[in-house]
């Protein structure tokens, strides 16, 4: 006979035991996957007791946050907005004078927006510490240094395909006879 298996979840007491520090170098990763790690991490998506309802991430800190890429025509073409609250008070910055004079915050936004939309949001938010350089106040919680790795990007040969035609579809005339 089995026994009950029972779901474990944390408690807040137990979550913040389990928190720990992370250091993240900024220079040359890509700003979207930088932004997508960061923010698993701040949810403590990446443990298995991870609890939603729970703040169970880790403290992540990010340094020389000014050598971060953008890819594509990013750099020109992407513009971030706010605004101040009064009557025709939308502002818009492009991404090239954002990333000129504060290029941590522009990995706090990209960040911002990959985080869940509720009540958590604020202390995860308040969990991240961004540095525009390889300085930073918080040696003395000895954050673990983690390397972001570059991923592998596959180079489609085209040229081959025109030559050769495209893949044969499991359902060529030879199969579709058969059937």
């Amino acid at each position: 006979m089995a026994t009950a298996q029972s779901t474990v979840s944390l408690t807040p007491s137990q979550a913040a035991k389990a928190k720990k520090w992370i250091l993240i170098d900024a220079d040359g990763v890509v700003l979207g996957r930088l932004a997508a790690f960061v923010a698993l991490r701040l949810k403590g998506k990446h443990r298995a007791n991870f609890t939603p309802h729970v703040d169970c991430g880790d403290n992540v800190v990010i340094v020389n946050a000014g050598k971060v890429k953008l890819t594509g025509e990013k750099l020109d073409a992407k513009v971030y907005h706010h605004h101040t609250l009064y009557p025709g008070g939308l502002r818009t910055v492009a991404a090239r004078k954002l990333y000129e004079s504060k290029a941590d915050e522009m990995i706090r936004e990209a960040v911002l927006g990959m985080l869940p939309k509720n009540k958590l949001r604020k202390r995860m938010v308040k969990r991240l510490k961004v540095y525009l350089n390889d300085q930073h106040p918080h040696s003395a919680q000895q954050p673990t240094a983690l390397k972001l790795k570059e991923r592998d990007h596959i180079e489609h040969d085209y040229n081959a395909v025109l030559r050769n035609g495209p893949a044969k579809d499991f359902r060529s005339e030879e199969h579709t006879s058969e059937l």
